[in-house]
């Protein structure tokens, strides 16, 4: 519901590193004002009560596949920040591998368009590079879109960038943040053609880490990581996803001064490569989930401050592409609905703080893309909130599940904790499994 006065009342708010009880007064957009107790001024004041329940800023997801434009029969920017929503998820970051590709400014802009209809959350774009585009990069406005997507492994055919000279030229030549998916053609195209040869097109889902191999993604990281200090190009290192890897990063200077960043997604951190036998293609990713061993250092870089962010990579399927054979079912999965709470699982279990999740997943995206007024609860802020029961146990099915492609990795897993409420751009856009029918989403901006 869009109210123009909000008070929302007795809640333990996490915020920089701090749990503390208070009160939050949004006018408009904004928030107004925080403070121990704030009185309602008038009648025409919505008051929420929320009894000690907990208030996170609006996660900022910095990398989701939403499917539209051209691939909407698995999602749409409409359904999935609908889930993102219930999810507790207020902005996104969406990638360009879209049919078509978001490689020119025009398809850029017709995503834009598509997002200002139908967004029930905030919203921009990666642009996409490749080895022919580089003309259309360099106009790109650093100010009006997230950065810049480049693909070193093959998850998306022909967006792979596998010229080693228009690829330093692009670190040299741009601005933009540079964020890369990093696995090595050569070597996963050798380990698939082995795979194949031995066990035909019906690979057992184990070999999929072995196929796409730790040592793939290193070389690739290595690579781009090397690249970026030769060229002083700004890299995101996206879902690291081996304990090598994490030895590439450093925690030495804050965030805000760092040249080279990395995300971790929460697949990569709840699963493992003991989870295939029971999954099977239903965790399939780029980059695959690798061993327990993998995982637990991929928390330990996290806790650490060597990784940066936590992310999705949020990438639907329908269930019938998914249930193919290994070398046709495609990788990715739906995230966004189940993100928060299986982050706020780990805190049950004593694997993270909430401060820490909240550092993560809403302040670091926001230093790191220098996203304008967002990630953080303060006066002068866009009132983007999320109301957390930290005790409310539900189960995950297939009737709360909210995704276009209606299935999820975490089904029938029991989470402690729900999102009660969530707010966007200081409407009230979900509440108790219920949607207001408010699309507040706008689009995002940039501090550059």
């Amino acid at each position: 519901m869009k109210a123009k006065t909000v008070l929302i009342k007795n809640a333990k708010i996490v915020n920089e590193g701090q749990i503390f009880e208070g009160d939050i007064l949004i006018e408009g957009e904004f928030i107004k004002e925080i403070s121990d107790s704030i009185s309602a001024k008038s009648s025409d004041v919505l008051v929420i009560d929320i009894e000690g329940n907990y208030v996170f800023p609006g996660v900022i997801d910095d990398q989701v596949h939403f499917r539209e434009p051209g691939l909407t029969h698995k999602a749409t920017i409409e359904s999935e920040s609908k889930a993102a929503v219930a999810g507790g998820i207020t902005s996104f970051i969406e990638m360009p591998n879209t049919v078509p590709q978001t490689t020119t400014i025009e398809k850029l802009e017709e995503k834009f368009e598509i997002a200002a209809k139908s967004s029930y959350a905030n919203y921009s774009f990666m642009f996409g590079g490749t080895n022919t585009n580089l003309e259309e990069i360099l106009k790109v406005d650093s100010k009006n879109v997230a950065g810049l997507k480049l693909f070193l492994g093959s998850s998306t055919g022909d967006m792979l960038v596998d010229n080693t000279e228009v690829l330093e030229k692009i670190f040299k030549s741009t601005d933009l943040l540079i964020s890369v998916h990093c696995e090595d053609e050569a070597t996963i195209k050798k380990n698939l053609e082995e795979h194949i040869q031995k066990f035909g097109n019906d690979i057992p889902m184990a070999y999929h880490p072995i196929i796409r191999s730790a040592e793939a993604c290193y070389i690739s990281s290595s690579k781009a990581i090397e690249l970026a200090k030769k060229t002083g190009a700004r890299l995101h290192v996206f879902h690291v996803s081996t304990a090598k890897e994490t030895k590439l990063f450093s925690n030495k200077v804050p965030l805000k001064d760092k040249k080279i960043t990395a995300e971790v997604c929460i697949h990569h951190l709840w699963f493992s490569d003991e989870d295939y036998e029971k999954k099977g293609t239903l965790i399939k990713w780029n980059p695959s989930v690798k061993s327990a061993k993998d995982r637990d250092e991929l928390w330990k870089a996290l806790l650490d401050d060597r990784i940066d962010v936590i992310a999705t990579d949020h990438a639907p399927h329908t269930l019938e592409e998914k249930q193919n054979v290994y070398t046709d079912a495609p990788s990715g999965g739906p995230l966004v609905q189940h993100a928060l709470v299986a982050m706020i699982e780990a805190y049950h279990k004593g694997k993270i703080s909430l401060e820490k999740i909240v550092e993560k997943m809403c302040h670091n995206p926001a230093i790191l893309f220098q996203i304008e007024k967002r990630g953080y609860i303060r006066p002068g802020y866009f009132a983007d909130l999320v109301i957390v029961d930290i005790n409310s146990p539900w189960t995950v099915n297939r009737d709360n599940i909210l995704y276009k492609c209606g299935w999820s990795p975490f089904e029938n897993v029991l989470f402690k904790s729900r999102i009660t409420h969530t707010f966007v751009n200081g409407s009230l856009v979900y509440k108790n499994f219920r949607f207001l029918n408010v699309k507040a989403g706008k689009r995002l901006t940039f501090n550059r």
